[in-house]
Parts: structure tokens; sequence; C-alpha cells
């Protein structure tokens, strides 16, 4: 048996309360952070994804505080972003109880702190968050194109030492149509680096069909989570019927 795929929910934090949008615009509110947390932990969830999409300088504390109390209410791994600009930074996180950080903008505008932070941590605790239309990268929420082109910064981002790549398809977000399956299997001949899909999911076949099909090492979601369209047991036997080792 391989290794088991991962089924992650993300917690897109606006104002410490959960939001859910489609194509990173028309934000709805999802609820409480720290409930939704513990109702996918008995739900089985293995792992949770929170980013801060807002994220400033003064938020930093609120964002700390928010961790500690989903760390205090939780024992999954789970991940933080928003606002990541230096190893202190990371570090106010890690300390706060979360077990892993991602970074995107940050990144893109200075790449040597993927490897600062990787130094500092250990690669496992390292995620870089890719917004990507087409073969264009995109900072600030899919607000602004960057330098690079996908491609290229596949290349930078795996030679400064990130740990997990969380793809997300701008055109595919909240669309519910299914996961960017090509774009994630050409990607995944590139890199060796574990990549986690995002955006697009719409119905448990979409899971399937993205490990399937681009042997991805996890698939996030959001809003058919938060909003109860799939239910995780469902989805957790399907895999098992399919023969996709699962948590």
């Amino acid at each position: 048996m391989g290794l088991r795929k991962r089924i992650i929910a993300c917690l897109d934090i606006k104002d410490g309360r959960t939001v859910k949008g489609t194509s990173f615009v028309n934000l709805k509110d999802a609820g409480d952070p720290v409930e939704l947390a513990v109702r996918y932990e008995k739900e089985g969830i293995d792992e949770l994804c929170f980013l801060d999409i807002t994220a400033t300088i003064d938020k930093r504390k609120t964002l700390a505080d928010l961790v500690s109390r989903i760390g205090r209410e939780i024992s999954i791994p789970f991940t933080v972003g928003g606002g990541i600009r230096s190893v202190e930074d990371a570090k106010i996180l890690l300390d706060a109880g979360a077990d892993k950080v991602a970074i995107n903008s940050a990144a893109l505008a200075r790449p040597a702190l993927i490897k600062e932070l990787s130094d500092a941590f250990g690669k496992q605790c390292v995620v870089v968050a890719i917004d990507y239309l087409k073969d264009q990268v995109f900072t600030h929420g899919g607000s602004k194109l960057s330098n690079y082109s996908l491609t290229e910064w596949l290349r930078v981002v795996e030679k400064n030492g990130a740990g997990e790549l969380l793809m997300t398809s701008i055109e595919n977000d909240g669309q519910q149509k299914g996961f960017d399956v090509d774009l994630l299997q050409k990607i995944n001949l590139q890199v060796n680096i574990p990549i986690i899909a995002s955006g697009g999911a719409g119905a448990i076949q979409d899971f399937i069909d993205v490990f399937e099909k681009s042997d991805v090492s996890a698939a996030l979601a959001a809003s058919v989570f938060h909003f109860e369209r799939i239910p995780l047991n469902d989805l957790k036997q399907e895999m098992r019927n399919q023969n996709i080792a699962t948590r």
C-alpha cells in the first residue's frame, strides 16, 4: 500500500471568522473557526488549514490567539498561513500550536524566506501556497500578477526547500466543477514535493479523480465541507471502495 492520501479542510479567516468565496471574491460567512475545527476532527478530517486572507502586522497577535484556541481544542495537524514574512513570524504561530506554516506572497517577494523557514524548522513545517491561473502565478489573494511563470516558480520553490505545495487553481476555486487534474498531473512530474490539490471540489468523484489521475498527496476543500455538501464519512468510504489508501 502506498502513502495514505489526506483530506484537508481549508478555513479562510477574515476578522476572526471563517469565510468562503468563489474565485477569491464574493465572501460569505461560514462560521466560527474553532467550532468548525472541532466538528471536522470529530468527523474524521485528516488535517486542517487556516489561512488569514487579510493578514496584516497588527492582526498577527489576533491570529496567534486564534491558533492557541484551536490548538487547545483539537489534536490533528493543522497549518496556518497569512502575513508570515520572517522566521520570527512563523515561530509565533508554531509556538502557539500550529504544526506547519503556509507562505505565499511573502515567498514571491523574497524566495529566500522559504529556505530560512526550512532551515529553522525543517522542511516538513513549510508549505508554499501557489495561486495560479493557467501558467501565471498570482500574489495578494489572487489579485496581483507575479513576475514568475508557474514553471519558473516551481523550480525556485523546490530549490529553496519547500516541504509541500498547496496548489490553488483560481479558475476552479469555489466553482465545484472538479480539480485542475491535468495541470496537477504535469506539476507532479515536474517537482519532487508532495502536492495538495485545491480549488474546484464539488462532489466525491472529484476527489477520486484527482487522486487517481494526478496522484497528489492530499486534496483540500472548503465550502463543500463547511456547508456539509460532502459528508466526510461518505468520501472516505468511497476512497476505500476505489482502493485509494486513506487514513
